[in-house]
């Protein structure tokens, strides 16, 4: 598993987005990219997690920054979670959790004392150039997504 560190330049990756085709890194090139990864599509903290980052899209688009939401459910799940929440942002397919293992964010969890392996919700601030800058991991979702947004304005 690779580890992307804070300052180092995020490799190329392509994955599949919600309304059919490819998404890319290359195509955040020359803008502030917020990555947040999320466990499951129409949960609660990932519903209200994607809800707070589609309040304040002006503000991350006035800020120059673009969002992409991250978990290894299918295209079809994500269309379905985008539409109902009205997301004006790209959700990217990662089944084959290539963009997870990337970021590192697969982890051990515990539910009712069953331990798998689940996505971690944590979120990454990329620079103009394709650099990471910050991440959050562990993320409590109550005043996350402003967080974020306050960091973007400060890149």
């Amino acid at each position: 598993m690779s580890t992307i560190k804070p300052g180092a330049k995020v490799p190329q990756f392509s994955v599949p987005m919600t309304g059919g085709g490819t998404w890319s890194l290359k195509d955040a090139a020359g803008k502030k990219l917020v990555i947040y990864f999320y466990p499951k599509d129409m949960t609660s903290g990932c519903t209200r997690e994607s809800q707070d980052f589609r309040d304040l899209h002006g503000a991350f688009r006035k800020a120059g920054a673009q969002i992409v939401g991250v978990s290894r459910d299918s295209v079809a799940s994500h269309d379905k979670f985008a539409a109902k929440e009205s997301l004006p942002f790209a959700l990217l397919a990662d089944s084959d959790e290539k963009v997870c293992k990337l970021f590192d964010v697969i982890k051990q969890k515990s539910l009712y004392g069953r331990k798998y392996l689940g996505v971690e919700r944590s979120t990454f601030l990329l620079d103009a150039g394709g650099h990471l800058r910050q991440e959050w991991r562990k993320v409590k979702v109550p005043g996350h997504a402003e967080e974020v947004l306050e960091a973007a304005q400060r890149l």
